[in-house]
């Protein structure tokens, strides 16, 4: 079975930085693109990040560019997703997903609040 664990979301002050977590179990990790999406309070789903099985590619959503910086440890079976530079706009649960675009199975998630 399938299981992604986010952690690490939490209220922050605009400009702050988080670092999220997803520990992954139940498939091979090393073997699985893995993204970031992540649903704001009343909108839909937005993929916001996506990296391969190697880590070699990486790719970004414009409105994250720049600020938040995707990472695995295939070693560890996790997931990250470094955010800095945090707006009130990143507000949002933020989870991983078991594919490059955010598709396929996804954890429970993890709130991010961006408010001063």
């Amino acid at each position: 079975e399938v299981q992604l664990v986010e952690s690490g979301g939490g209220l922050v002050q605009p400009g702050g930085s988080l670092r999220l977590s997803c520990a992954a179990s139940g498939f091979t990790f090393r073997n699985s693109d893995m993204s970031w999406v992540r649903q704001a309070p009343g909108k839909g789903l937005e993929w916001v990040s996506g990296i391969t099985t190697g880590g070699g590619w990486t790719n970004y959503a414009d409105s994250v560019k720049g600020r938040f910086t995707i990472s695995r440890d295939n070693a560890k079976n996790t997931l990250y997703l470094q955010m800095n530079g945090l707006k009130p706009e990143d507000t949002a649960v933020y989870y991983c997903a078991k594919s490059l675009l955010g598709t396929g199975e996804r954890g429970q998630g993890t709130q991010v609040t961006v408010s001063s």
